[in-house]
């Protein structure tokens, strides 16, 4: 099983996941460090480098991405290398060049917390936050191994 299916089926909650896409990271080493998928790299690493690699990479500080994008729940594809811009068909921050493709994912594994309620209660909860080229950022969040 790689490091992928493991994190999705919620038995890497320590670690976290990270997509870049090929044309946000173009010539960058990454690729040489996670799993090549199509149209991007994928990695999953254990939590505090994965954050820092993924500030290096975006620019952003990864917990305050994950706070923003929560505020727009949105499609994000079960193997993490992608999603469906909600602001799809409409101009987001004015850009209306956007193909409204994904340039990066980031995704950590809550594990089951039954006092919690809801969700949590089913079993350990994947966060993904995804970030699309028209400046959307957007949420989802499922039970592990139920997509």
């Amino acid at each position: 099983m790689s490091k992928r299916e493991e994190f999705l089926a919620g038995e890497r909650v320590e670690d976290v996941a990270l997509f870049l896409a090929d044309s946000f990271v173009d010539g960058d080493s990454l690729a040489d460090h996670g799993e090549s998928v199509p149209d991007g790299t994928l990695l999953v690493v254990p939590g505090d480098t994965g954050r820092s690699v993924f500030q290096t990479a975006t620019g952003m500080e990864a917990m305050g991405f994950a706070k923003r994008a929560m505020g727009t729940e949105g499609t994000i594809d079960a193997d993490l290398t992608g999603g469906e811009c909600p602001a799809a068909g409409e101009e987001a921050d004015g850009d209306e060049s956007a193909d409204h493709e994904t340039e990066f994912v980031f995704a950590f594994a809550e594990e089951q917390n039954e006092d919690v309620g809801d969700i949590y209660a089913e079993g350990d909860v994947i966060h993904a936050y995804a970030y699309c080229d028209c400046g959307t950022a957007y949420s989802q969040k499922w039970v592990a191994g139920e997509r």
